[in-house]
């Protein structure tokens, strides 16, 4: 007998045609309401700009999505609703993502992975409002997918460099953007500091390391999760930990042992501005749980025979406990309390740094464990900072970079504990609170780098600056047109321009270390050029650097 059985069979809804000279927009957004709801204002009006830009081409935009009445906003807020917004774009249409927020990249990459029509990325070029940071995210996630797409960036979005970007788009599919300042590592010296290097690597490749992920994908940061398959040819091991874990590990440390770790800091000059309201003002008692992370992450990472540990905190502890950033500041510090053995035997790490990478960006885990290796086998602190370009603006003659980060900056890079403030961190993005390591970073040479994923193999560009020191009147209004609660680096590259750094750069994240002086960053930096490369990373140079 022949079953003649007749099934329903799926089908996919069909993709509104395209018209000509049209282009659709999305705006990827946060994951917390709060922020979203904030910064809508700030979006509306970038949209608004880049709408009347593309219009002035004779181009219609059609916005893929409206604006949510129950949310007040037209963000895609999850990656189920960015599946569902572009089921309503033509597969082959001119797409703009338009950033003017903070935003998590995975809402939208799937949509954009399969889309087959160019592919624009826009940001608002401001401090208050960090479109420029979560463009600089999504653009690092699109290139580790190997997605092509254009990107571009303004203040006002009525200069003539936009403008000119934005039109060579709507003819070719393209922006063209000068990386002449990028070249491929030469054939390195035969110094002392690039024999260490690659013993280093040699070293790392033979004995191996383990950086410990408390959870990995933090705030949708697809560009900082390096796979197995490429992390593991440097010598570079993962242990998956749970943040549930260092949790529980927090509720067993004693408050006399945090009230040590906080005595230590405060003996050293480091102060807190405190309030009587949790919800809006930092209070003891969260500063009490940071410094029980801290005490918790050593311990922890002291069990498991870590080299390296990052804390995700966004999501999943924001809801639990105050804000990670003092704990990851102490330890990236070489000067930091002590901390011991659970049953205190021994002190655990004494009188090192651990390098610890702020969000779980496993670019940045990498990068930390190889400049505290090179730098302490050159005899220099090894404490790093993780900070997000944040913005920036010429000053004297000289485009000055606002580098910050939330909080997590060691003690040093400041200049010193006793130019540390504890601040609280903003409600809307920190709901338990917790104190920042608010400060300027002192001036001084330093090298930078970022470690990322780009035609399926791990990268690294390494560059030079220097921080600069800069009035006090033009530092406030610096901190005050960002997060004047965070610490803030007043960065010149070298060699890199504004528009260089933006086209080039594949994170929202770069790494800074110090050196002593300008020839031992030069030298520090050959070191560390040497040692990555011997890890199979293969190293770009960016800007003016000597080696």
């Amino acid at each position: 007998m022949t079953d003649q059985t007749e099934y329903a069979l799926p089908t996919s809804a069909p993709r509104p045609p395209l018209a000509p000279r049209t282009a659709y927009l999305v705006a990827s957004g946060d994951l917390r309401e709060s922020a979203n709801v904030a910064g809508w204002p700030t979006q509306q009006a970038v949209e608004a700009a880049v709408t009347g830009a593309l219009e002035d081409l004779g181009w219609t935009v059609v916005r893929a999505n409206g604006v949510d009445p129950a949310t007040g906003h037209g963000f895609v807020s999850s990656q189920r609703m960015g599946l569902e917004v572009f089921k309503a774009i033509p597969e082959d249409a001119p797409l703009v993502v338009v950033e003017a927020v903070w935003q998590y990249s995975h809402h939208v990459l799937a949509g954009l992975r399969t889309h087959r029509g160019p592919i624009l990325t826009v940001a608002n070029f401001e401090g208050e409002w960090p479109g420029l940071v979560g463009l600089l995210g999504l653009n690092a996630g699109l290139t580790k997918m190997g997605k092509e797409y254009a990107t571009t960036w303004s203040v006002d979005f009525t200069d003539d460099w936009f403008r000119a970007g934005l039109k060579e788009w709507t003819d070719t599919g393209r922006i063209t953007h000068d990386a002449s300042h990028v070249r491929p590592l030469p054939a390195l010296p035969d110094t002392p500091e690039v024999r260490l290097g690659r013993a280093l690597g040699d070293q790392i490749l033979a004995d191996k390391a383990i950086v410990g992920v408390f959870d990995e994908g933090c705030m949708g940061m697809y560009n900082a999760i390096f796979d197995d398959e490429l992390l593991n040819p440097t010598g570079v091991y993962k242990e998956r930990l749970s943040q549930s874990a260092l949790f529980a590990e927090m509720q067993q440390v004693g408050d006399a042992e945090a009230d040590e770790a906080y005595t230590w800091l405060t003996d050293r000059g480091m102060t807190f501005r405190y309030g009587s309201d949790p919800a809006t003002e930092l209070t003891r008692e969260q500063v009490q749980s940071q410094l029980k992370m801290y005490i918790a992450a050593l311990r922890i990472a002291d069990d498991f025979g870590l080299d390296a540990v990052g804390i995700q905190y966004q999501q999943g502890l924001k809801d639990l406990v105050p804000a990670s950033d003092l704990a990851e500041g102490l330890l990236n510090s070489t000067e930091r309390p002590p901390v011991r053995s659970r049953d205190g035997s021994r002190e655990v790490h004494a009188g090192l740094a651990f390098p610890h990478f702020n969000e779980a960006d496993e670019g940045v885990a990498v990068d930390a464990l190889v400049t505290n290796r090179v730098w302490r086998g050159m005899g220099l602190v090894p404490d790093t900072t993780l900070h997000d370009v944040r913005w920036g603006e010429d000053y004297d003659g000289a485009f000055v970079w606002v580098y910050e980060i939330s909080g997590s900056v060691p003690g040093s890079h400041l200049g010193g504990w006793d130019k540390a403030e504890g601040w609280r961190q903003g409600h809307v993005f920190f709901p338990a609170g917790g104190a920042t390591i608010n400060g300027v970073s002192k001036p001084g040479a330093i090298v930078l780098s970022r470690i990322y994923i780009a035609d399926g193999i791990l990268q690294a560009d390494l560059f030079r600056g220097t921080v600069v020191e800069l009035p006090g009147e033009e530092t406030q209004r610096r901190k005050d047109a960002t997060n004047p609660e965070w610490p803030i680096a007043h960065v010149v590259l070298h060699g890199i321009t504004r528009d260089q750094f933006m086209a080039r750069h594949k994170a929202n994240h770069a790494q800074l270390a110090y050196a002593p002086d300008a020839a031992t960053a030069d030298k520090a930096l050959a070191a560390k050029a040497a040692m990555l490369d011997r890890m199979g990373i293969v190293v770009h140079l960016a800007g003016d650097v000597a080696l």
